[in-house]
């Protein structure tokens, strides 16, 4: 939570949207440019107890299970394949950190806007969905 002390999110965007599954954001800025990380990669959580399930937020990251910086995603339905099942590469899952409690109607409204590629990502939103604030409650 250290990125939403330092108002790291604002003005990036959700970059990438993906119906029935997730809607990714946290780190790529409007024009698709990288937002530099400012910490250090984090350990895996995902052996918390916590599943991916609906309105649920998890970090987002590479192969690597202990590689999430700032990037999360918002899991559109039950993602039961991306839980913890065990501490090897294949096994970490996705550590959910998170869970929208209200406005899922607007997660559904995102998940159906019209995507294409742009900046060399795909499934990216052809209308610009930027995140103005983030607050810890």
């Amino acid at each position: 939570l250290a990125y939403v002390d330092d108002d790291y999110f604002t003005d990036t965007t959700f970059h990438r949207v993906i119906p029935n599954f997730m809607i990714q954001g946290g780190g790529i800025t409007a024009d698709m440019s990288d937002k530099p990380s400012k910490h250090a990669p984090i350990q895996n959580e995902a052996n918390n107890g916590l599943k991916n399930d609906r309105g649920t937020l998890a970090m987002a990251r590479t192969n690597d299970p202990h590689s999430a910086t700032s990037q999360f995603f918002i899991n559109h339905k039950n993602n039961d394949f991306l839980n913890f099942k065990s501490e090897s590469m294949q096994g970490w899952g996705y550590a959910v950190f998170g869970k929208v409690t209200e406005g899922m109607d607007i997660v559904d409204d995102m998940a159906a806007v019209k995507t294409g590629n742009k900046g060399g990502h795909q499934d990216v939103p052809l209308e610009t969905i930027t995140i103005t604030g983030v607050k810890k409650q």
